[in-house]
């Protein structure tokens, strides 16, 4: 399954494993984050409803890209001004896409209705 999430003004097409580079995002390395902007889903050629869909993904690094030289000047003026500039960007690895908060729901659903099976079967044995 693929995604095309948007973060940091760019867009980016991704699944599960990959590893992308984004403008720089709050977080440690070792943290996880969700980008929750999916703008189209899809498995294979089939396009999927994006409604409620989120990418979960760790961030591996905080880093620097390479510096760009800004240099201005200005013929017969005597201007003449040198600057560097070296961006920030996380290092993302992407871990799943689907609906995270589907997901959740869903296993609570599933505990909550385990327990009153179980507390139904305990019930007749206390009594016996």
């Amino acid at each position: 399954m693929f995604a095309v999430v948007r973060t940091g003004g760019k867009q980016y097409r991704v699944a599960a494993g990959d590893k992308i580079v984004v403008e720089k995002l709050d977080g440690e390395a070792g943290s996880t984050v969700t980008l929750g902007d999916v703008l189209l889903a899809g498995e294979g050629s089939e396009l999927k409803a994006t409604d409620g869909l989120t990418v979960s993904a760790e961030i591996i690094a905080q880093a620097k890209g390479e510096k760009v030289i800004v240099f201005k000047k200005r013929r017969r003026h005597n201007y003449r001004r040198k600057n560097g500039h070296r961006q920030q960007h996380t290092i993302l690895k992407i871990t799943a896409i689907g609906a995270a908060e589907a997901k959740k729901a869903t296993k609570a659903k599933a505990k909550k209705a385990d327990a009153p099976e179980a507390a139904e079967g305990e019930a007749p044995a206390a009594e016996a």
